[in-house]
C-alpha cells in the first residue's frame, strides 16, 4: 500500500526547516552547556539525525503517541514540546519535564503525546507494543510510534516487541534510526542482515529503507506507515538512514572509532542545509525569509536558556516524596 504523496504548502516547508533547526541549535547549546558543567548526568547529543525526528512526528496528531529512548530531546521537541521544559530537565529543574529529577533521558510530556523515553536500550519497544494494545482495545484511532537506534535491534525486546504487534495488528510504527553505531561498534559488525529493514519479512510486515538525511522522504514513508496503522493492518518497521555528528554521549568525542574523513562526508548530507537549498531553488521561500526563520530558532532556544536559568531547584520535599527505600 502506497498513499498518495502529499503537496507541502510553504508554510509547512518553513516549519520543517524550522523544527529541524530548532533541534539542532538546542542540541548544540547543550553541548556547550555539559561542557560548561551545568548539565549534571549523562546526556546524548541528537546533531545530525533532525530529519527522522521531524519528517516522523510531522506526520502524527498532537494526540498520537511517541516513545523515545536517551538519544530523545529531538524527539520531544519535534513532537511538540517546548525547548524551555526540556533545557530546564537537562539543568535539574522543577519547571522540567519530569521537574528536574528525571534528566536528559526520561522525556515525559503527555500533553503532546511523549509518553516515555527510557535509557534502557531497547526497552521502548515492548512498550510501544503495549501502548499499540491499549489503542486497539480502546479501538481509538491513534497510533504509537517507538524510536529506537541500530543497536536496539539486536535485543530481544525488539524481536517479541515486534512479533506481538505484528500478530495483533497494532497501530504501531517502528522506527529505527540507524546511524550506523551502537556507541562505538559499527552495525556491520553487530547486524548478520544488511539492513534492518529487512528484518520485517519475519514478521509479515512491511519493512523500508528511508534515507534519514532527508525529511521529506521521512515524512512520506511515515505517512505511508500511519495511513496503514489507522486503517488496522498492522505496523510497519522503518529504518531511517542516517548519522550523529558527535560521539555517543557528551563525553565521546567520536573520533577513536570514526575518521574525520567519514564524518565529513555525512556532515555534506546535512538535513538542515539540504531542505534549505531545496527551498530556494525551487522559489519556495526566499533567503530571508529564511534567514528570519533563523532568528525567530534563536530566540527560542535565548528563552529557553533563559527559562531555565531562572527556574528553580526541585524542592527537598518534592525529592524525598520520589525515593524510596
Amino acid at each position: 500500500m502506497r498513499c498518495k504523496a502529499l503537496k507541502l504548502s510553504k508554510e509547512e516547508f518553513i516549519f520543517l526547516y524550522k523544527k529541524m533547526l530548532e533541534i539542532r541549535r538546542f542540541e548544540e547549546k547543550i553541548v556547550e552547556l555539559y561542557a560548561l558543567g551545568k548539565i549534571p548526568g549523562v546526556a546524548h547529543p541528537y546533531i545530525g539525525e533532525e530529519a527522522v525526528a521531524v519528517g516522523v512526528c510531522s506526520a502524527l496528531k498532537n494526540d498520537d503517541y511517541i516513545l523515545s529512548n536517551h538519544r530523545g530531546h529531538g524527539h520531544s521537541i519535534a513532537k511538540g514540546v517546548p525547548s524551555k521544559y526540556i533545557l530546564a530537565e537537562l539543568l535539574g529543574k522543577e519547571t522540567g519535564v519530569c521537574r528536574g529529577i528525571g534528566g536528559s533521558m526520561h522525556s515525559t510530556y503527555l500533553e503532546t503525546g511523549v509518553l516515555f523515553s527510557t535509557a534502557i536500550v531497547g526497552g521502548n519497544i515492548p512498550i510501544g507494543t503495549g501502548v499499540g494494545l491499549a489503542i486497539s482495545i480502546k479501538k481509538a484511532d491513534n497510533v504509537v510510534v517507538c524510536f529506537f537506534g541500530d543497536g536496539a535491534a539486536n535485543t530481544g525486546a525488539f524481536h517479541e516487541g515486534i512479533n506481538l504487534a505484528a500478530l495483533w495488528k497494532l497501530p504501531v510504527i517502528f522506527v529505527c534510526e540507524n546511524n550506523a553505531y551502537a556507541v562505538s561498534t559499527h552495525v556491520s559488525k553487530a547486524t548478520s542482515a544488511k539492513n534492518i529493514a529487512d528484518r520485517g519479512i519475519a514478521y509479515n510486515i512491511p519493512g523500508k529503507i528511508v534515507d534519514g538525511m532527508d525529511v521529506l522522504a521521512v515524512r512520506q514513508a511515515a505517512l505511508e506507515a500511519v495511513e496503514r496503522a489507522r486503517k488496522k493492518e498492522g505496523p510497519t518497521l522503518l529504518e531511517c538512514k542516517t548519522y550523529r555528528y558527535k560521539g555517543h554521549g557528551m563525553y565521546d568525542i567520536g573520533l577513536t572509532y570514526r575518521t574525520k574523513g567519514e564524518i565529513e562526508e555525512w556532515i555534506k548530507k546535512c538535513c538542515i542545509i539540504r531542505l534549505r537549498e531545496k527551498m530556494l531553488n525551487e522559489n519556495i521561500a526566499t533567503d530571508t525569509e529564511l534567514n528570519e526563520v533563523d532568528k525567530a530558532v534563536e530566540a527560542i532556544v535565548e528563552d529557553a536558556i533563559k527559562f531555565a536559568d531562572e527556574s528553580n531547584f526541585p524542592s527537598w520535599e518534592l525529592m524525598t516524596k520520589r525515593l524510596y527505600v
